[in-house]
């Protein structure tokens, strides 16, 4: 083979080198579905390291619609937004998040690192109802800062404001995320990631937000969880960590979410029956968690507003499983003294008790004697009460006015170790 011939057959393997090099690499990279077939573009976004996408990917003219949008240079005092009052589907938002800052991609709240940037811009969009399921919207500006919000008025605060209303967020992670006088009234944040989310005045009415992470960077301040139109926030096992709660108004919260879903659930038989004991658990175990968390930070009278109304909810639970006799004790510790809450309802008690008493002893003395005067009737129905009575002479142990004194004594008795008892539950726990 002279040296032409060699150069020739060198030159003739590396192209046969290259390309089944470029076939290998056709083969082992995927190539976006032809379809809207959701499996596929499923099995695409995992390969592509996006497993948070899940709708196929939007057309060229709505990528470049998007795009000329996310140009348009904000502007607070005009309430100007890239997006405001565009309606924005799931599809829109992994496209915007995919290809955000260039294709950086969404902000990773993991990486410390990255907990400065900014999250994509939906300040005054229109997401209501939408899925937004397990996005990565961390660091999303969906409203104004609080330097913002100081130089500038209520109207410029709401023009801001992204509507969220009824939207799916469910697992969604919104870690930083500014959501200042948001709308996201009747949403779904069950699990949802708001640690470090900033909901001053945020419209949480009707908002479920079971399973929620919170933390000491999360800020409440002044946020709105019910009203008449949508009902209050259901945050059964919401996790509250250290969050500051002292800057909810909690005198306005008269009843949890999650008590109006038991309500609402008529008492039937089967199915519906079980579903109402376990909401009614539910409520209870509400309660008594936002009790403690409250009371944690040393609000004492929101927490024990919460407790009782957790007791009250728990009586109902008893009457669903049956439980004759421990619901009608419970009914009668909230009679008696509010499981401890209002020990003014012993005191009540205790004068309808003498007055009763004194009265009986008056009307007996007047046909069976010896006879008392109203004073004195009073005066015996007291110390019977409190076990330490004294007899009028001539009575026997087992005369009438006696055996009643025995009777008051019992009575007396039952009502001061309640007492007594309900406030050790109250104070100390059991």
């Amino acid at each position: 083979m002279n040296e032409q011939e060699g150069a020739q057959a060198l030159s003739k393997r590396r192209k046969t080198h290259l390309t089944s090099k470029q076939d290998r690499t056709q083969t082992t990279t995927p190539q976006p579905p032809a379809n809207d077939n959701k499996k596929a573009w499923l099995e695409y976004w995992k390969v592509q390291g996006q497993h948070w996408r899940i709708e196929p990917e939007i057309d060229v003219e709505r990528q470049k619609y998007l795009e000329e949008r996310r140009s348009i240079t904000p502007d607070i005092e005009q309430g100007i937004y890239p997006f405001k009052n565009i309606k924005l589907s799931r599809a829109d938002i992994e496209w915007l998040l995919a290809t955000h800052e260039n294709g950086r991609g969404p902000v990773d709240w993991s990486d410390p690192k990255q907990r400065e940037r900014d999250g994509i811009d939906l300040r005054g969009a229109y997401l209501s109802g939408v899925d937004l399921s397990g996005l990565p919207l961390a660091c999303m500006r969906g409203g104004l800062t609080g330097s913002e919000r100081t130089s500038t008025t209520l109207e410029q605060h709401n023009m801001a404001s992204v509507n969220l209303e009824g939207a799916d967020l469910y697992e969604a992670h919104l870690e930083g995320a500014r959501l200042s006088n948001g709308h996201l009234e009747k949403a779904d944040l069950y699990a949802a990631h708001l640690e470090a989310a900033r909901l001053y005045s945020a419209h949480l009415e009707g908002a479920r937000l079971r399973f929620a992470y919170l933390d000491s960077t999360t800020n409440l301040d002044s946020i709105f969880l019910g009203n008449e139109k949508y009902g209050f926030a259901s945050v059964v096992d919401v996790r509250w960590s250290d969050v500051n709660l002292a800057m909810v108004n909690w005198a306005k919260i008269q009843i949890l979410g999650d008590e109006q879903t038991a309500r609402h659930l008529k008492p039937s038989v089967g199915r519906e029956r079980r579903n109402r004991l376990r909401d009614y658990r539910r409520a209870v175990r509400a309660n008594r968690q936002l009790a403690i968390a409250l009371q944690s930070q040393g609000l004492n009278e929101d927490a024990a507003r919460f407790s009782y109304r957790a007791q009250k909810r728990q009586r109902i639970v008893f009457r669903q499983q049956g439980k004759l006799g421990q619901y009608l004790f419970s009914g009668f510790l909230d009679l008696l003294a509010g499981y401890g809450y209002k020990p003014w309802r012993s005191f009540i008690a205790y004068i309808i008790v003498i007055i009763v008493f004194a009265t009986a002893y008056y009307l007996l003395g007047q046909t069976v004697g010896p006879s008392l005067s109203p004073v004195g009737s009073f005066v015996f129905s007291m110390t019977s009460f409190h076990g330490r009575g004294f007899f009028p002479g001539g009575i026997k142990l087992d005369d009438p006015l006696t055996i009643l004194a025995a009777i008051e004594a019992f009575v007396g008795l039952l009502i001061e170790v309640t007492f007594i008892a309900t406030l050790t539950q109250r104070f100390f726990g059991k």
